[in-house]
Parts: C-alpha cells; sequence; structure tokens
C-alpha cells in the first residue's frame, strides 16, 4: 500500500521535532551538571517568625571583621538576592569585643581568642548549609597600619589560621591590611546602598566623613572637571556597581584619626613612651588637671599648662600648628550633602546637640562654639569627668574648616540606617561579594 505523500512529510517533520527536543534536554541536563564556582545565592530555608511555616527565599550571606585600633568588631550581612533587582539587606549581627587586634602585637597567640569567640556568633547566624557559600572576611585599619609591618604580618597570619578551620568561604588574600582610600571608599559605598542612591534611582549620592582613632577619611562622588585636574591621582578612584560608573575623591589621611591627633597635640610621638618620669604637659587640658592616658599600648602622663591666656586661644594655637598644612582642601564639599560617622558623632552627643541612639544634625559652628564653651568652663574648673573634650572639640572643629567645610555647613549624624550600622564593613562586604563572583577573588 503506498504512503500519500503529505502524509510522509508530517511524519518526516514529527520525527525531526522529537528528535531536536530530545537533543535539546539532553544538552540542558549537561548543562546544569557542571557546578560554578561561587554561587550568586543559595536557598536559605526557615520557618516564617509568625507563621511557624517553611519559607524559601533567595539569600546570600557575607562576613567581615573590623579590626580597628581601639576594638574588633563582626558584622554578619544577610542580601535578598532577586533577578534583575538590586540587593537588598534583610538583616545584620553585629559584636564588638576589646582591646582592638594590634594590642596583641607582642602576643600574637592571644589574638586568636577573641576571634574564635566572634566566629562562633557567625555559626550560630549564617545556616550550617550555608558556610561553604559565606565568604569571610577581615580588613584591619589604622591600628595595623601603625605597626611594623613583621608584628602586622604575624598578627594576619594568626587571622588566617584561625579562618582556614572556620568551614566558611575563606582565601588568604580575604585577610588584610585595608589601604586608607579603599576604607573611604567602602565606607561611602555603604551609606549611599543604605539611601538608596546606587540602586538607579534619582536619589543623589552623599559625602561621607570618617573619623577614627588612628586616621580620618573623606569621600565624595566628583561633579566639578575641575576637581578632578587638580587633585593627586591617588584623590581620585572608579568603580562599577549595579552596571553604574562612578567617580570618586577619597583620601585617607593616616595619624590624623582622634586619638593620634590627640597625642600629637600634647606633644608626644606615636609608639614612642616617654623616658622616665617625663610628662606631656598641654594648654588644651584644665590647669589643675593631672592624669594617665593610655594610646596605643602605651601610658602616658598628661598635666594641664599654668593659667595664662584663655585655654581655648591657646589650645586653638596648638592644634592649627599640628595641623598646619597636613589637610588638603576640598571645595566641592560646600555643595552637597554629608554624613559624618564616628567621633564626629560621639563628641556631638557629648555636647548634648544629638541624641545618642537616633543621632541627627549639626553644623560645623556647633563644634566650634562647643570647643569654646567647654574651654572656657575647664578654666572655671568644670568638666573634670571628660579632660580631655576641649582638645577634642577643637580638633575636630580645625580639621573640618580645613577640609574647607564653612562654620554654617550642616552635616548628618548616623550609626544606623535602616537598622544597619552606618560602618566601611556593609560597603566593603558587597563589594567583595560582587568581586567574587564575577572573577573569584576580592
Amino acid at each position: 500500500m503506498r504512503i500519500p505523500k503529505l502524509a510522509f512529510i508530517f511524519l518526516f517533520v514529527g520525527c525531526l521535532v522529537v528528535y531536536l527536543t530530545y537533543v535539546k534536554r539532553h544538552y540542558d541536563d549537561s548543562k546544569l551538571s557542571v557546578p560554578e564556582q561561587l554561587p550568586q545565592y543559595r536557598i536559605d530555608t526557615s520557618k516564617h517568625p509568625t507563621s511557624g511555616q517553611v519559607v524559601s527565599e533567595n539569600f546570600q550571606y557575607g562576613i567581615m571583621f573590623d579590626a580597628g585600633s581601639t576594638g574588633t568588631r563582626i558584622h554578619i550581612f544577610k542580601f535578598q538576592m532577586e533577578p534583575n533587582e538590586a540587593p537588598k539587606l534583610a538583616h545584620e549581627t553585629f559584636r564588638a569585643l576589646k582591646p582592638g587586634l594590634s594590642a596583641y602585637a607582642d602576643e600574637p597567640e592571644k589574638s586568636k581568642e577573641g576571634i574564635l569567640e566572634l566566629l562562633n556568633v557567625a555559626k550560630d547566624t549564617v545556616p550550617e548549609v550555608l558556610w561553604s557559600s559565606t565568604p569571610l572576611m577581615l580588613r584591619a585599619t589604622a591600628g595595623l597600619r601603625l605597626l611594623p609591618g613583621e608584628k602586622a604580618t604575624i598578627l594576619l597570619d594568626k587571622v588566617r589560621e584561625v579562618f582556614s578551620e572556620s568551614l566558611f568561604l575563606f582565601k588568604p588574600d580575604s585577610v588584610s591590611i585595608m589601604d586608607g582610600t579603599d576604607e573611604g571608599m567602602s565606607a561611602w559605598i555603604t551609606i549611599n546602598f543604605l539611601i538608596g542612591a546606587l540602586h538607579g534611582t534619582e536619589t543623589p549620592t552623599v559625602g561621607m566623613l570618617d573619623l577614627g582613632g588612628g586616621s580620618t577619611q573623606i569621600t565624595f562622588a566628583l561633579q566639578d572637571e575641575i576637581t578632578i585636574q587638580t587633585s593627586p591621582i591617588d584623590y581620585v578612584t572608579s568603580f562599577q556597581m549595579f552596571n553604574i560608573s562612578h567617580a570618586l575623591y577619597s583620601h585617607s589621611y593616616l595619624g590624623l584619626g582622634l586619638m593620634s591627633a590627640r597625642l600629637a597635640v600634647l606633644g608626644g610621638i606615636e609608639g614612642q613612651p616617654l623616658a622616665g618620669p617625663q610628662e606631656l604637659v598641654s594648654p588644651c587640658l584644665a590647669p589643675d588637671y593631672s592624669g594617665q592616658w593610655e594610646h596605643a599600648e602605651v601610658l602616658y602622663t598628661v598635666k594641664g599648662q599654668k593659667p595664662g591666656e584663655p585655654i581655648y586661644e591657646s589650645c586653638l594655637r596648638k592644634v592649627e600648628k599640628m595641623i598646619y598644612k597636613q589637610v588638603r582642601k576640598a571645595e566641592e564639599v560646600k555643595n552637597m550633602d554629608f554624613y559624618a560617622f564616628s567621633y564626629y558623632y560621639d563628641r556631638a552627643v557629648d555636647l548634648g546637640h544629638i541624641d545618642e541612639s537616633t543621632g541627627g544634625t549639626v553644623k560645623v559652628s556647633d563644634y566650634i562654639e562647643g570647643a569654646k564653651k567647654v574651654c572656657n568652663n575647664m578654666s572655671a574648673g568644670g568638666i573634670k569627668e571628660s579632660p580631655f573634650l576641649c582638645l577634642d572639640l577643637t580638633y575636630i572643629s580645625v580639621l573640618l574648616q580645613e577640609l574647607d567645610f564653612p562654620p554654617d555647613k550642616e552635616l548628618k549624624l548616623a550609626r544606623q540606617i535602616n537598622n544597619a550600622e552606618t560602618s566601611w564593613a556593609l560597603g566593603a562586604t558587597f563589594h567583595c561579594i560582587e568581586s567574587l563572583r564575577k572573577h573569584g577573588t576580592c
């Protein structure tokens, strides 16, 4: 019996479709069997806090140790990852220990205890099934930058030993001393990520000021071509995030953090104990004050200077002499919003200008007038419980003006935005996760 020509054509096409479907399915299956180096996210299955039902969402965790000059802190970030959308910070766990890692410079083995204690916090926070895909990092800041190179290296090697046994995703270069510019850039990413200015919206970016113990940073998005042309080459950096390029002015002034500056104003030298019964005598302290102050594991005896001219004027001259020509003015800062962190925040709390838990805003003039008031009150025998407040406020007010912030410039102060700490750690963690996914390294 002959098969009609039309029926034969339909039979041939049908067989071809079946064959191509089989080949495609086999090819897709073979593609899926190739493991990725680092998944964009993992499925975190947990119980809903109210209903108790199991809920699956796409999350990526990241763990950042901040080894600062006065303490070691752990930040455990939980990012919600959605296709074709900017990640959202779902939760942050934060703990801190004192002293800082640099305090163990002469006894590096003892540094492990605190690191292990904070690692246990991470293990209690991150689901065990996600440990192997959760990057673990430590960045040291000014405290380790100021140590002799060999001592800092030994401390970092001790951290690597502990991290390598943690079962988290760890690479040796994930433990390092952070460059001051990277610290400023990471803090800038943090604040602008939290206010939504990096998500492709019309929200303008803001500048960032950070005043730590050993160093201080300023970072902002460049808008003026003249600033780009006239700034030193190492003050200008750029990076890409969410497919948007950002050009930044960012610089860290090592030795101009509040504690290091305090020592310099008092007349001491970083890392050098005083010989025998020597004392640091300063006009920035109350005339009848005598006490001890510890900085970078060195104990100093400090005293106020005998009464003479008003304390504020004497202290102001001392601070201006110390900081003379050490800071570069940045013209653009007058025309954009700035957030200020760390000791800028703490001293504003001391003045009573902001609430300790909620933050607020201050003007540069608030620091100036606060310094005058505190210093004059000290000459009358007041504020014995805060012997360095006059010096600190005078230094902050001079530093801001040297950076070209006018007295009427308003600064926003916040420790948290949307329940997240406003430190550089969030920006550095997110930047590392992006780099791991794209390049396999932080």
